[in-house]
């Protein structure tokens, strides 16, 4: 699966449990109270093209609720078409994420990358 950057290419979703296990050891965390990000850099061989794996845990709710979650971060980042270079980023559902307009997600997914210093 494919999600758009800023300069229209697309940014890779993350699906090798092994790049996956990578990030969440890793990783510099950076936390919202709509979601968390966990960045680590693009391994060596992937090239430079950022990468995403959106993540929703059981403690949720059944599979609709986390798969709502899922969407909603999914579009949010297709829609806030920014780009992470070099970053691979596992973004983490909370308990609010399913609930939260488009507006508050995307100002969550700016705040959460620019504390982890992927954003500027």
């Amino acid at each position: 699966m494919q999600t758009r950057g800023t300069d229209g290419g697309a940014m890779s979703t993350i699906k090798s449990p092994r790049d996956i296990q990578a990030i969440f050891a890793e990783s510099t965390r950076a936390a919202h109270p709509l979601m968390v990000a966990l960045i680590a850099p693009t391994p060596a061989g992937r090239g430079h093209e950022g990468r995403v794996v959106f993540v929703a845990g059981k403690r949720l709710g059944n599979a609709v609720v986390r798969n709502r979650a899922k969407r909603v971060m999914r579009e949010t980042v297709r829609g806030a078409k920014l780009s992470w270079p070099g970053h691979d980023v596992a973004l983490i559902a909370r308990d609010r994420t399913g609930k939260a307009s488009p507006e508050e997600l995307g100002e969550a997914l700016k705040c959460v990358l620019t504390r982890a210093k992927v954003l500027r």
